[in-house]
């Protein structure tokens, strides 16, 4: 979590931060494929270079011992930067307030919120024990069998991410004595051949500077270790056009070897590196960091009215030539916290710039044309669900764009940033398109046989003249679209009736009225149906949010629950047991669990006029 900065001060924010080395003379690669080999090499054994100290970007007083980097040492950079672009300053912009009001709550209320809250703690305290006994500084336990996995570098991705949510659930004892065992994290080794970049920045940088912000900066540690990952992935902007590359190689990097931003980069890796980035230099006052996605951003912006869908970005870039001309878009997988991270960074800058707001304004009217769309339900609910689209370019015209009704669980955090977005930015028109995003994710949570949304699904979209206001049930034009989605199923087509071939596809298919696919059944733990549906009751304080977020957590932990933790799910429309998959990622704890008490606590917990979430 980032808190938000405020008149006169700096409020908070995610981030890591680690000292990166770099040699001469090279060839060219341009970004490597995913693949993620297994060999242990320091930092320092890579680059031929002793063991020592570095200093720190924080008071001298607090300075503490980091393995293998040589005190004061600075690998030359092949792209140095030669003028930091700085961090706005002057008076922060009068931002309206967020959060609801909340009238004192009944004693009845009371009761009910706080064994709700005790619920989901206990949740939260049986996985956080799995970890403890069977995976302890490592990156995920395994919930089916005794284990672990290291899914992220093998820097403790659980123990660090999940800081921040031990301090709030006011477990300090807890946090302490893992603040003890971070000294045995050591950001200058790995196992993993190539270090997803984006994923190290969110856990690990995102983790020590939320627990370091949430705990008002009691434990220099936390700053001093967010800034050994900061310093650590700064090393992938070593690039002719500083772009970075997202997938790092980095004992390539560290033997010489030149390298470029690579040619097929999700734009959710090079546009969600921000908030922790931001943040990092505005408490270390070291402006390469803000620098470094600060040029990012300024693509971004460049680029932004000159894709194929004005306004929104393709969810593949060429980061190398900065050419964005793929024709797929969402605001799903691989593209979303590229936008979710707009209005955020202008509250964590306190509005001292206003390209953010352009930004966000830019994308959000061609999001509301061809993205969010709204399905045909049974019972005709007036909800919204966040989309995709495709462009079909034409030479020397606008390209036709082809909306695509394929709802995704991570799309689900487009009602919390549009609900923000909202009031922060004094549009209130757009809260009821943010409650209507809301409403259909609990919609499609409550409609399956778990309780649980899936990963990916496909609907009917309403259509004609006016969609949004006149859109009926049709259960003949249902079941059409079920025929086309399972067109290339052998044994139904063996039924001659369509009827009754559309009827035995949504039973052999399990699929839930009104959707027409579950290309994704799984429920892998994820939180961005919960935090949407936490920003929405503390934006609009309506009882019927934190009551959803009971109904969610309930079906969850039923679903999930494990001797050991709480595990993913792989078809969630298998009720009662559906088979559970061998994972339970960081952000059960960090993020998912969070939310669930957050909507429980009294308002001054996660206030979102004090943090950036």
């Amino acid at each position: 979590m980032l808190p938000r900065r405020k008149t006169g001060s700096l409020i908070t924010a995610f981030g890591f931060i680690f000292l990166f080395w770099y040699f001469y003379n090279a060839q060219s690669v341009s970004e490597p494929p995913l693949e993620n080999q297994r060999e242990s090499t320091s930092l320092e054994e890579a680059a031929g270079k002793p063991a020592g100290q570095a200093p720190l970007l924080v008071p001298t007083s607090n300075v503490e011992s980091i393995p293998h980097i040589p005190k004061g040492s600075k690998l030359p950079e092949k792209h140095p930067v030669t003028s930091y672009i700085p961090l706005p300053t002057g008076t922060p912009a009068k931002i309206p307030k967020l959060q609801h009001d909340f009238a004192e709550e009944s004693p009845a209320d009371k009761k009910e919120r706080l064994e709700r809250q005790a619920a989901v703690k206990a949740s939260f305290v049986h996985s956080w024990e799995g970890y403890k006994k069977h995976a302890w500084l490592k990156d995920e336990v395994t919930p089916l069998k005794p284990g672990f996995v290291q899914s992220f570098g093998g820097w403790a991705a659980t123990l660090v991410d999940t800081l921040d949510t031990l301090w709030m659930m006011g477990m300090k004892d807890e946090f302490e004595h893992a603040l003890e065992s971070l000294d045995k994290i050591d950001f200058g080794t790995t196992d993993s051949d190539m270090i997803n970049i984006f994923e190290t920045t969110i856990r690990y940088m995102g983790g020590f500077l939320g627990a370091y912000d949430i705990s008002d900066g009691k434990y220099p540690k936390l700053l001093q270790k967010a800034t050994e990952v900061g310093n650590l992935v700064y090393g992938a902007f070593d690039t002719s056009n500083r772009m970075p590359v997202t997938r790092w190689r980095w004992k390539d990097r560290l033997s010489g070897i030149k390298q470029e931003a690579g040619e097929n980069s999700l734009i959710a890796e090079l546009g969600s590196l921000t908030l922790e980035f931001t943040r990092l230099s505005q408490l270390t006052s070291d402006p390469k960091f803000f620098d470094a996605i600060q040029r990012i951003t300024n693509v971004l912006h460049d680029v932004q009215p000159k894709t194929h869908i004005p306004g929104l970005w393709p969810t593949l870039a060429n980061a190398r030539f900065l050419t964005f001309r793929d024709t797929g878009f969402t605001l799903g997988g691989m593209a979303d916290s590229t936008y979710e991270y707009l209005p955020k960074q202008h509250l964590l800058l306190g509005g001292l710039t206003d390209q953010y707001q352009k930004m966000y304004d830019a994308a959000l009217e061609p999001i509301k044309e061809h993205i969010f769309f709204r399905p045909m339900l049974p019972g005709n609910p007036d909800i919204l669900v966040s989309g995709g689209a495709r462009a079909s370019p034409k030479e020397g015209s606008a390209a036709r764009v082809y909306s695509q009704s394929k709802g995704q669980h991570l799309g689900c955090f487009t009602g919390g940033m549009v609900g923000i977005g909202a009031k922060m930015f004094s549009q209130p028109s757009d809260m009821a398109i943010a409650r209507k995003l809301v409403d259909g994710c609990i919609w499609a949570y409550n409609a399956t046989q778990t309780g649980i949304m899936p990963e990916v699904f496909w609907m009917v979209p309403c259509t004609g003249s006016d969609p949004a206001h006149n859109c009926t049930w049709d259960l003949q034009a249902y079941h059409a679209a079920v025929l086309a989605e399972q067109a290339n199923d052998a044994k139904s087509q063996k039924i001659d009736d369509r009827t009754a071939r559309a009827e035995y596809l949504i039973k052999e298919r399990r699929l839930p009225l009104g959707f027409t696919d579950i290309p994704d059944r799984r429920y892998i733990l994820r939180p961005e149906a919960i935090e949407s549906v936490f920003i929405l009751y503390r934006l609009t304080g309506e009882k019927k949010y934190a009551d959803a977020a009971w109904d969610m957590f309930r079906a969850i932990e039923k679903a999930t629950r494990t001797d050991i933790a709480n595990a993913a799910i792989v078809d969630m429309t298998v009720s009662p047991n559906p088979e559970k998959d061998n994972r339970m990622e960081s952000f059960w704890l960090a993020e998912t669990l969070k939310y669930f008490y957050a909507v429980f606590s009294e308002p001054g917990v996660l206030d979102l006029d004090r943090f950036v979430l």
